[in-house]
């Protein structure tokens, strides 16, 4: 045991053996390259040298003039398979080619440098559209996985951009882990790779030649046998790094200009606690130096907005290890949970919602009929009784259908708009549970709308309207993205191909912004998603609606048409306005930074006497103002100067504070 211990000593911390982080960074980027990364290399070349002839031909028969469109509705000639996004942006303006990470070609993501093939509508993205900022993560993620590679002979396993930067996931061994102290070594190696500008290479391969190229990671070949179901696939090149990718990519290493490694953490393949363990690294990139000190500094200031802080301070919830992923709501913390449902609740009375509410447990049979237990069934808790399998409720879409299949439906109850706050639980990774952003049990502001076709359009509209509404109370601006048919889905293509069209003509009649994100939509239709950005400048998706033409036909719902002739099927639109109500409630408390608005506040109110003869009066006043239904506090605490009361309460964040004895009045800044 004590020698395993040692070896395991010597793996984990390689640095001992070179000196200073520095150097040993030094040594990784000069030294020499593991035997299988060469074995790899190689083979790649040849496949390279083969794919490179392969396209001179093409080039040689099949090149002629080509139109490119450009957004602003000028065309320019090219040349197919020989004129690249890239020459096209020089063309315009250096400063077009340097922005530029990647393009779009006919509305698909295309790489800078890979020639196009035929006429083109073209349009470039930089780093400040969401479609920019995920591929110069994605990319900024091979890049840590070459340092990996080096640093540790790990097997790469997943790489892929988030929200906030990117990730890779990687297989050391039983005895190794990623150490802290580990970072800033595998981060100057990174900062080594980029320097030295390695262009990002496309490749496409057959199955087998990817078998052979990966042959030497085992997860990279259960990668090949259960996702690549095409005869061939692509893989990408920057250093020594060859990985499996769909791409695209930015056009070489030294356009991340600015990277850091943020944290490190334990991870298990395909998110199974079965399978392997993992580990995994955090981190962050930009374009420029400047960008990356500008979002340390927000760094700092969302540590102090910290909702998780805010809700400690100001004793509005908590979590405990006997209910993992569960909140409990303290009394303040339950008033802004409460008076965010009742603010829906208004709206919806407004807006002709009629709120139902269903049971929380079904039998696993309700979820293979709607679909979830083939695409969701692992999300689920589930467990057996009297031989029969039960699952509590992930959503509330497939009550919501039994609901309106219980009895005959006409026309003339249409639209059908039912709104439910059932409790919803999901199985969330307990790796993946962060405050009350991800939670595994929690409430959504959920509605259901049952419509024929031709009321379809009104209905889009009136939940954008809706959605614009209500986070105009909040402060927010809104940002919408067109989500569509993703690789695996249910129902009819052409069904999928309508609904899209429709919610694109909504969208664009709206007039708000919006951005196409291809391959996002929900398995059963397309979305939209609203995105909404706070105090901080950070984007959170909250809201969305959902066109439904599979889960109607598989509940086979149907209603008496007008001319009473055959049964119509209603078309189904999912829609939430705040989403889940705790991840609004932590958006809200770190874009106020826990200074809430009035009308939201769980701390309105303190009356402050200031000496004993007035503490009677003061009492008086606080139930005043708690009969009114107010939020409303007394302090009472003689031991305690004026002064000192008064500083208190503005602290904890009171909008108002009355005392008596020569009024005096002070209110909370946001007011």
């Amino acid at each position: 045991g004590r020698r395993r211990r040692r070896a395991g000593m010597r793996l984990a911390a390689p640095w001992k053996r070179f000196g200073a982080g520095l150097a040993l960074a030094r040594h990784y980027r000069a030294g020499p390259v593991p035997a299988h990364i060469t074995e790899r290399l190689a083979f790649y070349e040849q496949l390279k040298a083969a794919a490179v002839g392969k396209r001179a031909r093409k080039a040689s028969e099949e090149s002629r003039p080509i139109q490119i469109s450009l957004p602003d509705g000028k065309t320019v000639e090219g040349e197919a398979w020989k004129t690249t996004p890239y020459e096209v942006a020089r063309r315009i303006s250096q400063g077009l080619a340097k922005a530029a990470v990647t393009a779009r070609v006919n509305g698909i993501l295309h790489d800078l440098d890979r020639p196009l093939e035929g006429d083109a509508a073209l349009e470039f993205v930089d780093f400040e559209s969401r479609d920019g900022q995920a591929l110069f993560w994605h990319s900024s993620a091979h890049i840590l996985g070459g340092a990996a590679e080096h640093f540790y002979g790990a097997l790469l396993c997943h790489g892929p951009s988030t929200e906030n930067g990117f990730f890779y996931d990687m297989y050391l061994d039983e005895q190794r882990t990623v150490q802290g102290r580990d970072l800033p070594v595998l981060e100057e190696i990174c900062k080594g790779i980029i320097e030295e500008k390695h262009p990002f290479e496309r490749l496409e391969v057959s199955r087998e030649d990817l078998k052979e190229l990966f042959k030497h990671n085992k997860f990279k070949l259960r990668i090949v046998e259960e996702k690549v179901t095409s005869p061939t696939a692509t893989v990408y090149r920057c250093g020594t790094l060859i990985d499996l990718c769909r791409g695209p990519h930015v056009r070489h290493t030294g356009t991340i200009r600015a990277l850091k490694l943020l944290k490190n953490a334990s991870s298990y393949w395909q998110g199974d606690p079965s399978a392997e363990a993992l580990q995994r690294i955090y981190g962050i990139s930009f374009p420029s130096i400047k960008q990356l000190s500008e979002w340390e500094q927000v760094q700092e200031e969302a540590a102090q907005r910290d909702h998780r802080r805010i809700g400690k301070d100001q004793e509005l919830f908590f979590f405990h290890d006997l209910s993992p992923g569960s909140c409990f709501f303290l009394p303040k913390g339950a008033h802004i949970y409460a008076t965010l449902m009742d603010f829906i609740k208004s709206e919806y009375l407004k807006r002709g919602f009629s709120e139902v509410i269903t049971p929380n447990i079904y039998n696993a049979r309700l979820w293979e009929i709607s679909g979830h237990w083939q695409h969701y069934g692992e999300s689920m808790f589930s467990f057996q009784v009297n031989n029969e399998t039960l699952a509590l409720k992930p959503m509330n879409c497939p009550g919501h259908c039994l609901m309106f299949g219980h009895r005959p439906r006409s026309w003339r109850e249409l639209p059908l708009r039912l709104a439910d706050f059932g409790v919803l639980h999901r199985n969330e990774a307990s790796g993946s549970l962060t405050g009350l952003t991800r939670l595994r049990r929690f409430q959504q502001d959920d509605a259901h709308i049952f419509c024929a076709m031709d009321q379809l359009e009104g209905e889009i509209r009136g939940c954008l309207e809706f959605l614009q509404a209500v986070y105009s109370v909040f402060g927010f601006a809104l940002h919408f993205y067109l989500a569509t048919r993703p690789d695996e889905f249910l129902g009819d293509s052409n069904l999928w191909d309508q609904a899209e069209q429709m919610l694109e003509k909504s969208l664009r009649d709206f007039g708000q912004p919006w951005e196409l994100s291809p391959g996002d939509g929900a398995f059963y239709g397309p979305k939209v998603d609203v995105h909404i950005k706070d105090a901080l400048g950070r984007y959170h998706q909250c809201g969305t609606i959902q066109l439904d033409f599979q889960m109607p036909l598989r509940f086979d719902l149907s209603f008496t048409s007008k001319d009473g002739g055959a049964p119509e099927t209603p078309v189904m639109i999912h829609r939430a306005v705040l989403g889940s109500v705790e991840r609004m409630l932590a958006v809200l408390a770190e874009n106020y930074g826990g200074k809430w608005p009035f009308w939201l506040s769980p701390s309105q109110i303190m009356v402050i006497p200031v000496g004993p003869d007035a503490e009677s009066y003061a009492h008086e006043v606080h139930q005043l103002f708690c009969q009114a239904g107010f939020m409303t506090d007394v302090d009472a605490d003689f031991g305690s100067t004026l002064n000192r009361k008064v500083r208190k309460a503005q602290l904890a964040r009171y909008n108002f504070q009355f005392g008596k004895s020569g009024p005096f009045l002070a209110r909370h800044p946001m007011l």
